[in-house]
């Protein structure tokens, strides 16, 4: 059963316009917590607001982890307040991890925006367990928006840059940018964005034959499993229903396993 613990904030920032960097520290979600994992913050103290917000592991320290978030509602602007000294309550962790499977020879990540914010953990994860360096596209609307580029270079990985506008890097999607990277037999690419842009790299991926991992973002308000706010429509039937539940049975799924005509 996934605990609540209170954290020490070590460090936040604003990295880029609207988007801000969390540090905790916490000895016992460093120690727990697995790339893709999520968890639920209290974004400050009292009954309002009343849920607790989702956020993905950003990075994990030997003490502490990090959480890369945008400003979407009055929740994370809440949180954007935290200051150095502070405490959090956060409960986790929570889902299922990104798989590391040691048979694949090439990792390629699409990120789209804010979608970065697990792919972090997991470049550290495969360099670790898999003695693998991944291949990462960020794609965002235009540069200012271009998150986690310095870090990923940082690790050893070559980026690949997309924006609407042509500010930075190609003017294309990002779907596009991995078509042209020809992926071939062996391997694998994960996912993270918006639905339109892992729609579109399911569908490439599919065009490719290579198998590809989505993490989905989802309001939620328990964010194990039971209120069911979170579920999408899926290609498999659970319990006489096409949905899955993106706090329990994710948030990391085979993209064939989402019903992407749905969105």
């Amino acid at each position: 059963m996934p605990g609540i613990v209170t954290c020490e904030v070590k460090m936040h920032q604003e990295v880029s316009p609207g988007h801000y960097r969390l540090v905790v520290h916490s000895p016992q979600l460093a120690g727990e917590a697995q790339a893709g994992q999520f968890c639920m913050l209290e974004v400050q103290a009292g009954l309002f607001p009343f849920l607790r917000r989702p956020m993905c592991f950003e990075r994990i320290f030997k003490d502490s982890v990090s959480i890369l978030y945008k400003i979407e509602g009055e929740g994370t602007r809440l949180l954007s307040r935290l200051t150095q000294g502070q405490t959090i309550s956060i409960q986790g962790p929570l889902g299922k991890p990104w798989p590391l499977d040691e048979s694949i020879e090439r990792h390629i990540f699409v990120a789209g925006g804010i979608g970065v914010a697990p792919f972090p953990a997991l470049a550290e994860a495969m360099i670790a367990k898999l003695g693998k360096t991944p291949e990462v596209i960020l794609a965002a609307r235009t540069e200012s928006m271009l998150l986690c580029e310095e870090e990923f270079h940082q690790m050893g990985c070559k980026v690949h840059l997309a924006t609407d506008d042509g500010s930075a890097g190609e003017k294309a999607f990002a779907s596009e940018v991995l078509t042209r990277l020809n992926p071939g037999t062996g391997t694998m690419v994960h996912c993270c964005g918006p639905m339109v842009m892992m729609k579109a790299t399911h569908v490439a991926c599919e065009a490719l034959g290579i198998p590809c991992m989505t993490s989905l973002e989802a309001e939620m308000a328990c964010g194990d499993g039971v209120c069911l706010g979170c579920v999408v429509e899926s290609t498999i039937e659970i319990e006489a229903e096409r949905m899955v539940r993106v706090c329990y049975d994710g948030p990391v799924f085979e993209s064939t396993l989402i019903n992407w005509a749905a969105y």
